[in-house]
């Protein structure tokens, strides 16, 4: 087996120049893609802006990219890692230098990426995440596979790396690995309104970019001449209404669909002696080891029709780790047992307890009270757009609102044992969180002045990645959980990571 020896101060590939250079380019011209729209514009139009020739902003634009280059190099030249017995040194900077010290019993998470641009010149980034920040600390650029692996592994052993790599090569086999199938069933199925929500904000964004645009093209004027438009004729309304929701529930629906392939293509969960591995992505690779030890929460989800398809998500949630990357810590596709198998690896001893216990009827109320909130909203904007329309958006939407109430009120129960916390919610999705008692950072008894005339609280959990929340209980219920709690937590003499 290759070893190096990571005591002495190492360099990135010099693969790493190039990843440096192009992602410090993209952020530059992100940052002022807007500024070179107009300049574009501006010379298509008057062949120069002032005294300047489109010779001389293409001379800009290359003395601009090779500044870019000549900050990649010097960047590159001066980032140095090395691992001590207990400690991981970086140091980076140009005309600042800095010298960071990350102690090997707080890292986090040790995670291995490749974008695009690193598959194709084959080598990978090793991101260092400890429970101090959101985002990584860390990111080494550019490493070759082997090098980041016996990295991941120095960094997380305490003792003889060697001895870790043959225990875990000796036990380790391939878990579950998502076929092409699955992940189709796990697109389809998915909440496609969190899919709308993004496409509708894409396209209001395009629009009010270009709408100046659009009036010039008349295209508004196209599509009422061409459902031949009346705002007095109900069935023309309603037609249009019909086409627009049919073509978004469509658009929709491609979009989970590309977007479950494209994060979780070739998706394999690697099972290890004590962790679990998973590998996944398209475009941007990832590989990252769940250790049970750092795990705060765990999150299974599923909902009617992934229920129907034997479909379940997991996700591990850990400390303060980054939002955006969350994503990666999600296996989907998992059929029961195996779902089952897995929460019993990261959480030993868990059972799912069959005693649940419900939120208090006042709970209702306060679904009723936000549900009537948004009829109001959508309401009130219906009425500006056309009230012509006012009676067939609330026969769609009191329907709505009170399933979500019935819904939600029905998947929302609690259970608490002597080592676990599970909280159930959901509305169209039927969430269920996991927490470790010995993992909770803090406990809080929430009681509003009503709430206290009716003798109801809540009781919000806090850990290291998230809060959760038991809802609208009796007060005496509340109380008594968060007593034991508390007593729990203070009475038990074990780290939360």
């Amino acid at each position: 087996m290759e070893t190096i020896d990571f005591s002495q101060p190492l360099r990135q590939s010099s693969k790493g120049i190039l990843i440096i250079f192009a992602f410090n380019t993209f952020k530059f011209f992100k940052k002022f893609f807007v500024l070179f729209i107009a300049f574009g514009v501006s010379i298509m139009r008057r062949k120069s802006i002032g005294s300047l020739t489109p010779t001389m902003i293409i001379l800009a634009f290359l003395a601009i990219l090779i500044i870019i280059l000549i900050i990649a190099i010097l960047k590159y030249l001066n980032f140095k890692f090395h691992i001590s017995k207990d400690d991981f040194h970086l140091s980076t900077g140009i005309l600042n230098k800095d010298s960071t010290i990350v102690p090997k019993s707080k890292i986090q998470n040790v995670y291995i990426k490749q974008n695009f641009l690193q598959q194709l010149i084959n080598v990978v980034s090793v991101n260092i995440e400890t429970a101090g920040d959101k985002k990584s600390e860390i990111e080494i650029s550019a490493l070759d596979k082997p090098t980041a692996l016996l990295l991941k592994k120095e960094l997380y052993s305490k003792a003889n790396v060697e001895s870790v790599s043959i225990s875990e090569e000796l036990t380790s086999e391939v878990f579950f690995r998502a076929s092409p199938k699955r992940l189709l069933l796990e697109g389809v199925s998915q909440n496609h309104f969190k899919s709308f929500a993004i496409i509708f904000s894409f396209v209001l964004g395009l629009y009010y970019q270009f709408e100046e645009y659009i009036g010039e093209l008349k295209l508004i004027d196209k599509v009422e001449e061409f459902v031949n438009l009346d705002e007095q004729t109900l069935l023309n309304i309603l037609f249009l209404n019909l086409v627009a929701f049919l073509l978004v529930m469509v658009l929709s629906l491609l979009f989970s669909v590309i977007k479950t392939f494209v994060i979780n293509f070739n998706l394999e969960v690697v099972e290890h002696q004590k962790t679990v591995e998973i590998n996944k992505g398209l475009f941007n690779k990832v590989s990252l080891s769940l250790t049970p030890s750092r795990i705060q929460n765990l999150v299974i989800t599923t909902n009617r029709i992934k229920q129907y398809f034997g479909l379940f998500t997991m996700s591990v949630r850990q400390a303060m780790v980054n939002k955006k990357q969350q994503n990666n810590f999600n296996i989907v596709a998992l059929e029961k047992q195996q779902m089952l198998h897995l929460v019993q690896k990261l959480l030993n001893n868990y059972t799912f307890d069959s005693n649940r216990l419900k939120p208090s009827i006042y709970y209702v109320r306060i679904l009723i009270l936000k549900a009537l909130v948004w009829v109001v909203i959508i309401n009130v904007f219906a009425m500006i757009l056309s009230s012509n329309a006012l009676f067939w958006i609330n026969v769609l939407v009191l329907p709505f609102a009170s399933l979500y109430v019935y819904m939600t009120y029905k998947k929302a129960h609690y259970s608490i044992t002597n080592d676990f916390v599970t909280i159930g919610s959901g509305f169209i999705d039927t969430t269920t969180n996991i927490l470790e008692i010995h993992k909770i950072q803090a406990v809080k008894l929430k009681q509003s002045i009503i709430q206290k005339r009716r003798k109801i609280a809540s009781v919000e959990i806090l850990t290291a990645s998230k809060s959760v929340t038991i809802p609208y209980i009796n007060e005496n219920n509340a109380k008594s959980v968060y007593d034991f709690l508390l007593f729990k937590v203070e009475s038990q003499d074990r780290d939360w990571m």
